[in-house]
This record gives structure tokens, C-alpha cells and sequence, in this order.
């Protein structure tokens, strides 16, 4: 009984310390969620886009040497996805390498499966989401704010308010 205790408070304690550190994190290097993508070296903005089928959004990509690798794995691509000028989105893609993946886990312990999206991922709950997939060529890191997405949706109630109020 002691046994299954300890390894029981192991493992969820092995999880907090993961969430913890994903949230700790919050992004990738020093480009961050929540932060105003005038502040991020090397962000070019691409062009204006429509998130969630509903919110203004743009998408910048980011053309600096501090982010052209990860460990020894070159980075590919970074796109930003801002709202209001805030990042909600970071999308890194990366050479396949299996180093990725196991870099990964040993910061944020292993990661949950999802079958039906054919993606790894692991959370910090209220806070952000980071999604590993696999493509043929490349492999796609995608950290998400959660605070930021809620926001989008609270500027919708409120547009919704005002139209309301307007009648």
C-alpha cells in the first residue's frame, strides 16, 4: 500500500513539476505568449488573417540567427499569430530529428497522445498548450496562450454587448 502510495505521488508530482515548467516557460526561447510581438527580434510581419473563423488576427515570421536552431536541429520556420498585437500562437518547425521529441519530454515529461489528431501534446492548465506533430518532412512545435484565446472571446461578448445596447 505504501508502494503504490509513493509511486502515486511520484508520478503526480513528476506532472506538476512538467505543467510547471511548460508554464514557466510560456513559449519558445525568449519569444513568449502574451507578449507584444513588437518586442520579439526578427518578427516580419506576412499578412492579415481571420482566427477562430471570427477574430482579426496576423501571422509574423521570425528571421533571427537566435532562432535557428534548437540544441543542434535547425529550425525551419517560426510563425508568430497575434491578436491585438499579442502573441497567441507560437508554430516552430524543425528538421525531423528524434532529439526534438526527446528534448521535449525530459523538460515536460511525457506526453499525452491524441489518436484522433495524431499529436503529442502537453498543458498547463489556464495557461498554455504545446502540440508536437510530425509532417512528412518537418516536425511542427505549436505553443498556445490560453489567457490570450480567452480574450478574443471576451472582445466578442462585449462587441455582441454593444449591439445589443444599440437597439
Amino acid at each position: 500500500m505504501k508502494l503504490i502510495f509513493t509511486l502515486t505521488l511520484l508520478f503526480f508530482g513528476h506532472l506538476l513539476f512538467a505543467q510547471s515548467e511548460l508554464a514557466k516557460r510560456n513559449g519558445f526561447k525568449d519569444i513568449k505568449l502574451g507578449m507584444l510581438v513588437d518586442s520579439v527580434k526578427g518578427a516580419v510581419f506576412k499578412k492579415d488573417i481571420v482566427a477562430h473563423k471570427e477574430f482579426p488576427a496576423k501571422i509574423y515570421e521570425v528571421e533571427h540567427p537566435e532562432y535557428a536552431k534548437v540544441g543542434s536541429v535547425p529550425v525551419k520556420r517560426i510563425e508568430l499569430k497575434t491578436y491585438k498585437g499579442l502573441i497567441y500562437e507560437i508554430i516552430v518547425h524543425t528538421d525531423k530529428d528524434p532529439q526534438i521529441m526527446r528534448g521535449l519530454e525530459k523538460s515536460y515529461g511525457k506526453a499525452t497522445y491524441s489518436i484522433r489528431m495524431e499529436t503529442y501534446y502537453w498543458t498547463a492548465p489556464d495557461t498554455l498548450s504545446l502540440i508536437f506533430k510530425g509532417h512528412n518532412k518537418h516536425l511542427a512545435l505549436t505553443y498556445r496562450s490560453v489567457p490570450v484565446i480567452k480574450l478574443m472571446y471576451v472582445d466578442k461578448g462585449k462587441k455582441i454587448e454593444e449591439i445589443a445596447e444599440d437597439f
